[in-house]
């Protein structure tokens, strides 16, 4: 019984392996599948070249072009004036910012000036008798003095006696210690130099301000500066007088600003030029920080596109017969997303958009954007 089992599972065993043989030679006969090609749709564009504008970005905060640091030189006590001295007051020219208390030192002035008229006086009898040509604009000078005004120039001497005698009774000697007191007494009043507003107080109605002391800043609100720092390669390209388009972080406002200044230096540690742009709005407020596009120059016979159509070696990729190929071309201006090219022929069929894994040789099929732009308007 044992022997004839173990021949059946013989038997079988040898006709399994019949048939999984011939199953084998049967699959290895059969042709291997073609892989059908793939050609991927790209969108294209033509190249046509045309003259492009190369715009430098820039960006900075505004300051006044017009400011004034306030700073006392004399000391005393801060007197209440017209306004109150606090930022945001507005002052027209001429108006007094600060009023300092100077009731001791006008009376030293006054002092000085009465005893420069008791020297005039003292010497007009023997003017008349010593040099009676020109007493007469002596008196008139005399006449005129006026203790509560500025005091006037003295009169021009004629003659040499005439000056030796002035001069040796300490006239003009006295007369200048009165001037140099009168103007240190104009020190007490801060008048504003511009029609303006203040942004900064420092001191208050009241308080004791010293000589040196800061008390504040004045600046127009008219006119405005923005001082941006430019590539050296622009040195050359910036004039004054040109026009600048200014907008804010929003892009929601648009001034318009020229070019008022460029320095003269090129700064060593970043290699870059500052031009200052001025610019006049009422919405403008010191501080704000705008962005700025410069006309730098004009580019002819060239193309813009995006950066990442660039290649490393300064290449890109073209559509020739359906075929991705690659060409040699020139950037001439390299801006945060875009670049200016040239030596690209006209007519030439470039890619409009980046292709993931495009290599030389991929078969590809063009799509120009603007033919469905071309179908949506018709629509």
């Amino acid at each position: 019984m044992r022997k004839i089992i173990l021949s059946i599972l013989g038997v079988l065993l040898i006709v399994a392996s019949f048939f999984i043989a011939k199953s084998l030679i049967a699959n290895k006969n059969k042709p291997k599948p073609v892989q059908a090609k793939v050609v991927k749709t790209v969108f294209t564009d033509t190249v046509q070249n045309a003259t492009i504008p190369i715009i430098i970005p820039a960006n900075g905060s505004l300051t006044a072009k017009r400011r004034v640091e306030l700073y006392a030189e004399v000391q005393g006590v801060f007197r209440n004036g017209s306004k109150l001295f606090k930022p945001g007051q507005r002052y027209s020219a001429g108006q007094t910012l600060i009023r300092i208390d100077a009731a001791e030192y006008y009376a030293s002035v006054q002092s000085a000036k009465s005893n420069l008229y008791n020297a005039l006086a003292a010497i007009m009898p023997d003017l008349r008798l010593d040099f009676p040509e020109v007493f007469g604009k002596w008196q008139n000078y005399l006449n005129g003095f006026d203790l509560n005004k500025t005091t006037p120039k003295l009169p021009e001497m004629t003659s040499e006696k005439e000056n030796y005698f002035i001069t040796g009774r300490g006239i003009v000697t006295n007369y200048y210690n009165v001037k140099n007191l009168e103007q240190r007494l104009s020190k007490y009043n801060i008048n504003a130099p511009f029609t303006g507003i203040l942004t900064e107080a420092l001191v208050t109605e009241g308080s004791l301000i010293r000589s040196g002391q800061k008390l504040g800043e004045f600046i127009d609100p008219s006119i405005y500066e923005m001082e941006v720092a430019l590539s050296k390669t622009y040195a050359g390209l910036l004039k004054e007088g040109e026009a600048v388009v200014l907008n804010n972080l929003n892009g929601t406002e648009t001034y318009t600003g020229t070019i008022s200044r460029v320095n003269g230096s090129i700064d060593a540690t970043t290699q870059t030029i500052t031009a200052y742009i001025e610019v006049k709005n009422e919405a403008l407020k010191e501080g704000m920080y705008l962005e700025a596009q410069l006309d730098a120059k004009q580019e002819t016979d060239a193309i813009e596109i995006d950066r990442n159509l660039l290649l490393e070696n300064q290449q890109i990729f073209v559509v020739k017969d359906s075929i991705l190929d690659v060409i040699d071309v020139k950037p001439v201006y390299f801006s945060d997303t875009k670049v200016v090219l040239k030596t690209v022929p006209n007519g030439t069929v470039i890619l409009k958009r980046p292709v993931p894994g495009a290599y030389s040789g991929m078969l590809v099929k063009g799509f120009e954007e603007k033919q469905t732009e071309e179908s949506k308007a018709k629509k």
